[in-house]
This record gives C-alpha cells, sequence and structure tokens, in this order.
C-alpha cells in the first residue's frame, strides 16, 4: 500500500509574500497504536526576513481544537495549532480581517507575520481539514486512559 500524497492543511499567503503552510505528509509511526493516529506536518514559513522549515506532530484533539477555532474565529479573536509541549501557531484575526500568524517553536525560533488572506480563507481551510481527516482518518480508540485499540472502521 503506497503512502497517500501531503496535504496542505494550511496555506495562507498574500501578494507581499508572506506564507505560512502546514502540509500534513504522513502517519507519526503507522501500525503502532500509540502512534498511528498522530500525524507527521511540515510548517513552512516565509516572508522577507525569514524562510523556515520546522516539523509538527498533530493529534485528533489538535485537528479538532483547529476545527472549533476556525468556526468562531472573528476580528480580536485567535486560532491556533499546535500544543504547549512544542511548535504552537496561532492566527488572531484583526478588525480589517487581516491576520498576524505566530510561530513559536521553543527550541528554536519565535515569529510573527503579517498576512492578508483572501475572504474565503476560512471555508477553504475547513475544507483543507475535511481533506486531511479524510486521506488519514482516525483508526485508534482509547478504550481508557493510556489504553487503545484498533477501531472496526480502521482501513488495512
Amino acid at each position: 500500500m503506497t503512502e497517500p500524497v501531503a496535504v496542505d492543511l494550511i496555506d495562507l499567503g498574500d501578494a507581499e509574500g508572506n506564507r505560512c503552510v502546514v502540509r500534513v505528509t504522513g502517519r507519526f509511526q503507522p501500525g503502532v497504536l500509540t502512534g498511528h493516529d498522530i500525524l507527521r506536518a511540515d510548517v513552512l514559513v516565509s516572508a522577507s526576513f525569514i524562510d523556515a522549515r520546522l516539523e509538527l506532530c498533530l493529534s485528533q484533539r489538535d485537528l479538532d481544537a483547529w476545527q472549533r477555532d476556525l468556526a468562531r474565529l472573528a476580528p480580536g479573536t485567535d486560532a491556533g495549532l499546535g500544543a504547549d509541549r512544542g511548535l504552537r501557531l496561532v492566527f488572531h484575526m484583526h478588525e480589517e480581517r487581516s491576520l498576524s500568524v505566530t510561530v513559536h517553536d521553543p527550541d528554536r525560533l519565535t515569529t510573527m507575520l503579517w498576512i492578508q488572506p483572501e475572504e474565503t480563507w476560512i471555508q477553504e481551510h475547513h475544507q483543507r481539514l475535511d481533506h486531511v481527516r479524510g486521506t488519514w482518518p482516525s483508526e485508534v480508540v482509547e478504550t481508557a486512559p493510556m489504553a487503545y485499540e484498533w477501531s472496526p472502521r480502521r482501513k488495512r
């Protein structure tokens, strides 16, 4: 069985050349219960002052939180991706609907980009999330704290 092609969960850019991409590349530990549903991703950040590639692991909870944040994102609020354990992205929407994107990797860098995305970017990113979930569906069930088994819906 071949590995699916990488899928962009996030792709935000503007005419000024500022860009933030979160590209999901596959499962962290395919076939291993504790790592199968964790997804590997590359975070690509570019602007006139930076060109960086960072690694991010995304749990199903991270994807759920991203979906909730996107659904309620409005001027003056934030949407986040990642967690306190490592790389974290925060998208803050301003009154004119531009975004400040903070990339914080405690081991490497912290930077902020200002991006003026297309007006339909939130709807597009809900579709991107659906695509990621369709490509790498959750196939592990936590039956008790720290106890896992394969979901009956698992694709083999």
